[in-house]
């Protein structure tokens, strides 16, 4: 897709300056900050893109309204506020800005520890009522205290970094970090329970899912040190909040700073009559500075994908790590090719797709999804009326009964790295393996067995044929006749005089009529002609 011409876009939540003038630069721009839902409902039909913040809600009607929506933007992390599930089934990209606002929550909760730590908001507050109650407020020093952080991602690891230089010892617990990894930045990764046992301030950095509700709970707590702080400028709901109130009434903790709530505003919230905890109104994102970056981040964003490319940060398809993005990124292309390809050369209704990743790709076992997507987008999109994109492919399988599965091996057939896609139909099955050379250049090495040595682009003709004299001959003779040049010619075999395969690369499109003419050729069993460029067959 190319850049869509007077492309609009929907900005229905306050959005920084510096956003808005990226988008004005490239599309037509209406801020509407004010629309309650049924205007929203009436309006979104006209819009290409939609950014939000936190405030609008964009749940399902708004997203079957937004008949030419392709790009939903959120100015920040979550994505609490948009129907993840009706979003992808439409195959609209729903995207982020995860990085603009990390310093910001950082350095927060940099503040709230030393807050706690030294009794500020409450000296504060005493001072200011004409008292001077020095003993009351006694603090305690953060050096050479352990600082537990529970997820270690983006704000965990900025965190660690400047308590290290406080002299902390920092622990931490993340699924997805590996042990070497966090050595090198001075972290000792462990178990949660770990965690909890040997850390004399816990802060929370994950988002809300329902392995990480009430992580920190009355069970967890009774395993604490006693006089443990807790930290909370992630989610409200990961702490139990009934838990945290009896833990510091009890002074099994002796403090906790808390800027999100299970509840918001909590106004209700017992923890606000506890002198022990320390508060703020969900300020973790809260500076200028954040909101220009999430704002710039997302309106960026939304241009490349109107362009045709792909945002940085999309929440509803397979993230690629960055520093992998151009490792992946040949393989990924060369993928959508091969499913492109496979699919054409074979007949019947697809039932199942399995992906074999081999050889040097058995590294990268845990971002295969990405490559999956698009050799699933590949296969579809040729023989589906609906847009089939990196966002909806997975969905779209699913829901028509085609099931695909995944193995990784160290086996690649001689090759430095291999890609197999075998496909089955209620016909039979096919299958079609590819590698990726030296600086990114790829090619198609065996179709059905046969081995190949083809360049996976522009239109072929592929047909299998007795291994005897004449038979290609008198398919140059039809192609030549209808001014069909060929560009490119490809034969495998096993056995002499046996079954062989042809890939013919042609210079233009093959009318029905000529490839059922050379159909009709003696010798010839089947003979297709597939188009591996992307739009529809």
């Amino acid at each position: 897709m190319g850049f869509m011409a007077n492309a609009k876009v929907l900005v229905s939540d306050p959005l920084a300056e510096e956003g808005l003038a990226i988008l004005k630069k490239a599309v037509d721009v209406d801020v509407r900050t004010d629309l309650k839902e049924d205007e929203l409902l009436r309006i979104i039909g006209d819009y290409d893109a939609l950014l939000v913040r936190s405030s609008t809600d964009v749940n399902a009607k708004v997203i079957e309204a937004g008949k030419k929506l392709k790009f939903i933007g959120r100015a920040g992390v979550g994505v609490d506020n948009i129907d993840m599930d009706a979003a992808t089934r439409k195959g609209i990209i729903v995207a982020n800005a995860p990085e603009g606002n990390t310093l910001a929550a950082t350095e927060h909760t940099m503040a709230m520890m030393l807050s706690l730590a030294r009794n500020i908001p409450q000296a504060t507050a005493s001072l200011k009522k004409k008292e001077w109650k020095r003993s009351k407020f006694m603090g305690v020093e953060l050096n050479e205290k352990v600082l537990g952080i529970v997820g270690f991602g983006r704000i965990g690891r900025e965190l660690a970094k400047r308590a290290i230089a406080m002299d902390m010892k920092c622990v931490a617990y993340d699924p997805f970090i590996t042990k070497e990894r966090a050595a090198q930045l001075g972290v000792e990764m462990m178990s949660v329970e770990d965690l909890f046992r040997v850390a004399d301030v816990i802060t929370v950095h994950t988002p809300l899912i329902a392995e990480t509700k009430h992580l920190v709970n009355a069970k967890s707590i009774a395993t604490m040190k006693d006089g443990v702080r807790i930290i909370n400028c992630a989610r409200g709901g990961i702490i139990d909040e009934k838990a945290l109130y009896d833990a510091v009434r009890s002074g099994k903790v002796a403090g906790a700073a808390l800027d999100v709530f299970e509840t918001e505003p909590p106004t209700e919230s017992p923890l606000l009559t506890l002198d022990q905890i320390i508060v703020t109104p969900h300020l973790g994102a809260s500076t200028i500075e954040a909101q220009v970056n999430v704002a710039v981040s997302v309106a960026k964003q939304c241009v490349e994908v109107l362009k045709g490319g792909s945002a940085k940060y999309v929440v509803n398809a397979p993230m690629v790590p960055p520093e992998l993005a151009e490792v992946l990124e040949p393989y990924a292309q060369l993928a959508e090719k091969m499913g492109r390809f496979v699919i054409q050369i074979a007949s019947g209704r697809l039932s199942s797709v399995e992906l074999i990743y081999g050889g040097e790709l058995s590294a990268y076992a845990g971002s295969m999804k990405y490559i999956t997507r698009l050799a699933l987008k590949g296969l579809l999109d040729p023989i589906l009326q609906q847009p089939v994109n990196i966002v909806n492919a997975d969905f779209i399988a699913k829901e028509r009964g085609i099931t695909v599965s995944e193995t990784v091996t160290q086996e690649s057939s001689g090759f430095k790295n291999l890609i197999t896609i075998r496909i089955k139909t209620d016909k039979g099955e096919e299958t079609v393996s590819g590698t990726v050379f030296f600086k990114g250049r790829s090619r198609i090495v065996a179709v059905g067995g046969y081995t190949m040595d083809m360049i996976p682009e522009g239109y072929v003709i592929v047909s299998r044929h007795l291994d005897k004299p004449g038979v290609i001959g008198r398919a140059s003779t039809i192609l030549g006749k209808c001014n069909i040049n060929i560009a490119g010619m490809q034969v495998g075999r096993v056995q002499p005089g046996e079954h062989a395969l042809m890939v013919l690369n042609v210079d233009s499109e093959v009318p029905a009529a000529v490839m059922e003419e050379i159909r009709g050729m003696p010798g010839i069993f089947t003979a297709t002609f597939a188009k591996i460029t992307s739009g529809k067959i």
